[in-house]
């Protein structure tokens, strides 16, 4: 870092003000936020934040889904540009930092250096890509792996929500179709800042998590097919029941995450019954499961354990039982170069920190696997994400905040 940079400092104040303005963006009576990709309140905070990025001086383009980024030129305008962002959608009840916080704090570091009159030697993006959460359309993060072609945009744009409204259909209903090919933006390298969604960094009373390594994930949709009949009338032993098996799967699938554990987690998290009645033995239901681990030989056994498992129960239990593996996504290790810049950073400012493994996964997990890139973490109260419950301290929002900045400057360079 430049001495001209050495004690620059974001604006506390004013990045704790967006954090807060934008969560008006679909509020919940509960203090969480509702702000479902592609749908009228992700239009109201994209219309938001394109007007901020704007008054800031930036360059505004939209791709074929929906990203959005935000250019600051540099001194020399043939080299790369180095990314910073997050995205802006939420869970159905999600809080205000998830995301939120490393997309508004890339803002703040723009405005920052605006205000301080200091140009860059590349240029800066900002990026708030579409559909991180998965929550509305899966897979997540599915604009950030379009871009590294793991998808091909006609794929994703053809995905459904619940409802059977593709991509494409919401993206042209809240007028984020953009026109620039996914990819068109190039960048040199990618730092995301991020609440940790864990306990660790407050249980050990950092402030900074410097991020290395992330886990892979295994998607799958699963279907139980049985027979449905009547409650009343069907004796136990001859009954084929969706809902009982699904219970046991339940239990195989935490026993299965438990073995392998501690790097290891399983989660079964939506599950619905077809057609259901109160008096009628559930004869189909389909489930999602979500398995994790940092390590890939973990995450081979955890497909392998769970297989075998849902094969014994349908069996004894004379259903079908299948699962379709949706999405795979190997663990993720940062590059090391941009893990010591953000380790750099944060020693340099004098926050207390240290290296940890993301539990959730991010953007930046599918943009490393073609450019080099890096998070870094900040506590979140109690460990608390996905949940309205979700908070975490404006010091601490700060200090991510100041060593995304210098970060950024490390990699971009100050003009001379």
């Amino acid at each position: 870092m430049t001495k001209i940079a050495s004690n620059l400092q974001i604006d506390s104040a004013r990045l704790w003000d967006t954090i807060h303005e934008t969560a008006k963006f679909g509020a919940t009576p509960k203090g969480g936020v509702r702000r479902l990709t592609l749908g009228p309140e992700d239009k109201q905070v994209r219309d938001w934040f394109r007007r901020a990025c704007e008054t800031a001086g930036l360059q505004v383009h939209v791709d074929a889904l929906g990203s959005m980024f935000a250019l600051r030129k540099g001194r020399d305008m043939t080299k790369l540009a180095v990314g910073l962002g997050s995205h802006l959608d939420t869970q159905p009840t999600g809080g205000k930092f998830d995301g939120v916080l490393g997309t508004l704090a890339a803002l703040e570091v723009v405005r920052t250096l605006n205000d301080a009159g200091i140009e860059t030697d590349a240029p800066l993006c900002i990026v708030n890509w579409t559909n991180e959460e998965g929550s509305r359309f899966a897979p997540a993060m599915m604009a950030s792996a379009a871009y590294v072609g793991d998808f091909t945009t006609d794929d994703i744009l053809s995905r459904k929500d619940a409802d059977g409204v593709t991509v494409a259909e919401a993206l042209d209903s809240i007028g984020y179709r953009g026109e620039t090919s996914v990819g068109t933006q190039k960048f040199a390298s990618f730092v995301e800042l991020h609440i940790e969604q864990g306990p660790i960094l407050e249980a050990e009373s950092k402030t900074i998590g410097v991020v290395d390594s992330g886990q892979g994930v295994l998607w799958y949709d699963g279907r139980i097919t049985g027979f449905e009949s009547h409650a009343g009338s069907t004796p136990m032993p001859l009954r084929r029941d969706a809902l009982a098996t699904l219970s046991e799967i339940v239990l195989a699938m935490e026993s299965i995450a438990g073995k392998h554990g501690p790097k290891a987690v399983g989660t079964i998290g939506e599950a619905v019954i077809a057609n259901p009645s109160r008096n009628v033995i559930p004869g189909e239901i389909a489930f999602t499961v979500d398995c994790r681990s940092a390590d890939a030989g973990i995450m081979d056994a955890l497909d392998r354990d769970l297989r075998a498992a849902a094969a014994e129960i349908a069996a004894r239990r004379k259903v079908e039982v299948e699962l379709d593996l949706v999405w795979r996504k190997p663990p993720t290790h940062f590059d090391p170069k941009l893990v010591d810049a953000v380790e750099n950073a944060a020693k340099a400012l004098g926050y207390s920190n240290r290296r940890i493994t993301s539990g959730a996964g991010h953007d930046s997990c599918n943009l490393n696997t073609k450019i080099p890139a890096a998070m870094v973490f900040v506590p979140c109260k109690d460990g608390i994400s996905h949940n309205e419950l979700e908070d975490a301290t404006q010091a601490d929002c700060t200090a991510g905040a100041n060593v995304l900045m210098h970060t950024v400057l490390a990699l971009a360079g100050v003009a001379s």
